[in-house]
């Protein structure tokens, strides 16, 4: 009986081992699919197949900020104060993030936006924001990320002004801004 199931098993074996093992792929850009998140983001693709060296594309500070979840000091951003009518973009990736229509002050020393551009009536699948959760304040808080590169961004609280009631709270070192052409 022993014989038997031993047998059984090596062709069953054989069997699996005979047949190739096709890797998942997106259909979008026909590219394997990684399951560890610490591997690949599921939501992300590097449309080139090379990587980006964030360190040499980017200044000391940028880096810190962008790659490695950081913070500016407050009231120490070139975008704090900025009045100019245009486009607040990605730092890493040139991704338009907001639109100077919705900054505001709110005297917490980082630029603040109401909504992300491409947003509509609290809708954000449009944006190219995504929120995270995030315990790194000491408390339970939302991680606002690019969602083409995975840029951290700042973090988005529940006391902006209506009618959004969001508050986009924004590393001026994450951002390039782009003025309006005329």
């Amino acid at each position: 009986m022993s014989r038997i199931l031993l047998r059984s098993s090596f062709l069953i074996l054989k069997e699996a081992a005979a047949k190739p093992v096709l890797p998942l792929r997106c259909s979008r850009v026909n590219r394997p699919i990684c399951t560890s998140s610490a591997l690949r983001s599921l939501t992300r693709y590097d449309e080139t197949g090379i990587s980006t060296d964030w360190k040499k594309k980017l200044t000391p500070e940028q880096y810190v900020v962008t790659r490695e979840k950081g913070t500016e000091e407050p009231f120490s951003g070139i975008y704090l104060n900025h009045n100019e009518v245009g486009m607040y973009h990605c730092i890493c990736c040139d991704t338009p993030l907001f639109s100077s229509e919705a900054k505001y002050d709110s005297g917490t020393g980082w630029p603040s936006f109401k909504e992300a551009h491409g947003a509509w009536e609290g809708d954000e699948s449009h944006s190219n924001i995504l929120r995270r959760p995030d315990n790194s304040l000491g408390s339970t808080g939302t991680e606002a990320i690019c969602k083409h590169c995975d840029a951290h961004l700042g973090h988005v609280f529940e006391d902006g002004p209506d009618p959004t009631g969001q508050r986009f709270c924004i590393n001026s070192r994450a951002l390039n801004f782009k003025p309006r052409v005329k």
